[in-house]
């Protein structure tokens, strides 16, 4: 109840906040965080942690598989031989959705 209690607070402190600062404030604000997102530095930094992010899902992928192995049922078993074989040696090609920018 407490914690129900303080996110409707918050949610009412946020709503009349907001409501003071108007739109203009927020067009200001979003103007703001799309300069931000367009920016090259912003998005090769998101992009390394992202690929970050695939390698080590990768490895741990295999670990998992190595330590877990007779323990699941076969179907999962399968899919995580199907995974390992279709990256085999670490291909760069992945179904994460690599943007490339």
């Amino acid at each position: 109840m407490r914690y129900r209690l303080t996110f409707l607070a918050g949610l009412a402190l946020g709503y009349v906040l907001g409501t003071r600062a108007g739109r203009e404030r927020y067009e200001q604000l979003k103007k703001s965080a799309r300069q931000i997102a367009q920016n090259p530095a912003v998005r090769n930094t998101a992009e390394t942690a992202a690929q970050q992010g695939r390698t080590y899902a990768g490895k741990a992928l295999h670990t998992v598989g190595d330590k877990v192995g007779d323990r699941v049922p076969a179907s999962v078993a399968q899919r995580v031989r199907s995974l390992r074989e279709r990256n085999v040696g670490g291909a760069a090609d992945d179904d994460w959705g690599t943007s490339n920018t």
